[in-house]
């Protein structure tokens, strides 16, 4: 028997309720991607208060790394909360916010660095632009296309996407400049689309903007939102050159792609690069509310006060992030990511010899997605196909997210505890949807 059991159907008659009652006291923004209404969810599954058992592949778009209710962030947080649960870290301080600390810093490589928590990756995002701000005595951003840092006003501001993101939401912060993301499948070379976006830049500091000016890049190391698209290999370290070359900072946002969820504690390992700050989020604290930026003391210590904020690295997230790290890195998840990789290679692949909507396979360890078009030659993106690929296998009682700015990309979040059975049924429902649909 597989893991998934559906004994309704989805969504079933107590999930409809409950989403009846969300119809009519909470705002229609946020947008149910399925109306099966969770219970409990333990590892790679949940169960709805219909009693369905869910195969999940979104992870709650990324934090639940190591699936959920994994046993020691419960117990961690449970044993926190017993004993306290809110003190503000300023004004009283509490060991686990420094234990946390000492853990990242390790799990980069160690040196000295410095830490600050907040409570989101957009909060993270914001307050990176400030230390860079600081740092520098600049104020331009450079960011780039396809871009997501979150909904906050910079962070918006950041962001690419247009509709839901932005619109009607402006006016946006200044000093914003939108740079080119090398997309080696829609590039007419792919091997030369990191050495053009970078030719682009260096000529956006001729025509858009002085870098003398330029505080700092902020960048996905793989997108995210965007489509989970992978730059060539030349195009961070090539970044990071020009960057240092103007002294621009380098701002490397891990928010979905950090804490081992590409194989590597940090997404730009694979490319030989870390950033001058690193933003983490998301798969740091197992769906508590926590995120970091790091860098140098250099730059971290602006002084009494700069940075913090009533909730920022609340004792009972510390304790869950504390927790989460030493699983991934003591039961060798990172290395688990890569099995992920391959397997889900294999099954697209598969797939694709006689699927030509199957456009583009592609990504890190557990951050793989694949990009579905009209035709291989156009490489229109079906959009429609997606949906409808989403919407048969929530029936079939598995969530998976798409992503893209056209949003006809299929994103496999799969937690790094997934077992192999429960990874190749998943997959073998995608390719069944994909295949009956198309």
């Amino acid at each position: 028997m597989g893991a998934i059991k559906l004994n309704t159907e989805i969504p079933g008659p107590k999930s409809r309720a409950i989403v009846a009652r969300k119809d009519a006291t909470v705002s229609d923004s946020y947008d149910l991607h399925t109306q099966a209404v969770i219970q409990e969810g333990h590892g790679s599954t949940f169960t709805d208060v219909d009693g369905n058992v869910f195969l999940d592949f979104g992870t709650g778009v990324g934090p639940n790394i190591i699936g959920h209710s994994h046993p020691r962030v419960v117990e961690a947080v449970v044993d926190q909360a017993r004993r306290f649960s809110h003190t503000d870290f300023a004004v009283v301080p509490y060991e686990s916010f420094v234990k946390l600390s000492e853990r990242i810093i390790r799990m980069m490589g160690g040196g000295d660095m410095r830490v600050a928590l907040f409570n989101s990756g957009a909060e993270a995002v914001e307050n990176a632009i400030k230390i860079a701000k600081a740092g520098t005595g600049r104020h331009g951003v450079l960011t780039f296309d396809r871009a997501f840092h979150g909904r906050t006003l910079l962070a918006m501001s950041l962001t690419s996407k247009n509709d839901p993101y932005k619109k009607g939401f402006g006016p946006f912060a200044p000093e914003v400049y939108r740079m080119p993301f090398p997309y080696p499948y829609h590039s007419a070379d792919p091997a030369t689309a990191g050495a053009e976006a970078l030719a682009a830049i260096e000529q956006a500091f001729i025509t858009t903007v002085d870098p003398e000016t330029v505080a700092a890049a902020i960048i996905e190391p793989i997108q995210g939102e965007g489509g989970f698209v992978v730059p060539t290999p030349d195009f961070l370290s090539g970044l990071k050159e020009l960057c240092g070359k103007h002294g621009i900072l380098l701002i490397t946002d891990e928010v979905q792609s950090g804490t081992g969820r590409t194989g590597r504690f940090l997404a730009s390992e694979h490319f030989g690069v870390v950033g001058d700050l690193v933003i983490l989020a998301k798969g740091l604290g197992s769906g508590y509310p926590i995120s970091a930026v790091v860098g140098s003391p250099e730059l971290m210590n602006l002084g009494s006060s700069r940075l913090g904020g009533t909730y920022v690295g609340n004792p009972v997230a510390c304790a869950a992030a504390c927790a989460t790290l030493a699983v991934i890195e003591e039961e060798g998840l990172m290395e688990r990511a890569a099995d992920i990789e391959r397997t889900v290679t294999k099954f697209w692949e598969d797939a694709s010899s006689d699927f030509p909507e199957i456009g583009d396979i592609r990504g890190i360890g557990a951050m793989m997605a694949v990009e579905f078009v009209t035709d291989p030659a156009t490489k229109e993106p079906n959009v429609d196909l997606v949906n409808a690929i989403l919407a048969e296998a929530n029936q079939r009682g598995l969530i998976v997210l798409k992503c893209g700015i056209m949003g006809n990309v299929i994103r496999h979040l799969v937690p790094l505890t997934i077992s192999d059975p429960e990874l190749e049924e998943g997959l073998e429902i995608l390719v069944d949807c994909a295949r009956t649909l198309r």
